[in-house]
């Protein structure tokens, strides 16, 4: 059996799609002031994902139904290197995966997140077992909340989301293992 889907790595040939899907604002209900506005924005996070695949060996995939279908969303881990200096390591990096996904409305509740994170948590392990796997994501989002239960990740912490315009907006912190202090605090730049 072949799965319901394509996965590919992110190209900048993907930017009209990308830009199109991060741009809509229903895909942004949940935090809207995330929502890109500039074709540019969307470009440097193309960038930015196609650089995860290159130095990481994964990323956040490009999903399709079909090999020349549209692109319906991006899902996928990648390694955030966080700055953490302190006056006894000025040049402390804390590491972490960041389990990510967006999808277009009409995709959305169809699986693929929850399908696609599993095979993404996955290979994150198995490249770098040390790193914890964390998602971030806001409380009133309870699909979302969803998809990182079920692939096995458990809250680790839960607190006012710092520089959202929401005041009332609630952070939660994921993780697929317990994290130190160092690990929360990256998490939460």
């Amino acid at each position: 059996m072949t799965e319901p889907f394509v996965l590919d790595r992110p190209g900048l040939q993907d930017l009209d799609e990308v830009f199109e899907i991060y741009s809509d604002p229903r895909v942004w209900a949940h935090f809207p002031s995330g929502r890109m506005i500039k074709r540019e924005e969307a470009e440097a996070y193309l960038l930015t994902r196609i650089a995860d695949w290159e130095i990481d060996g994964l990323g956040s995939w490009i999903v399709r139904e079909s090999e020349d279908g549209p692109v319906l969303g991006m899902c996928g881990c990648g390694v955030r290197r966080m700055p953490l200096a302190d006056e006894w390591n000025p040049d402390r990096i804390e590491a972490y995966w960041n389990l990510g996904y967006r999808f277009r409305p009409e995709a959305q509740g169809r699986g693929y997140a929850s399908e696609i994170s599993r095979l993404a948590v996955a290979r994150a392990q198995e490249l770098k077992p040390e790193l914890p796997v964390i998602a971030y994501l806001l409380e009133h989002n309870a699909a979302s909340r969803k998809v990182v239960e079920k692939v096995g990740l458990s809250l680790q912490h839960r607190a006012p989301d710092a520089g959202n315009p929401d005041p009332q907006a609630m952070r939660l912190v994921y993780a697929d293992r317990p994290l130190t202090g160092t690990q929360l605090a990256a998490a939460l730049i």
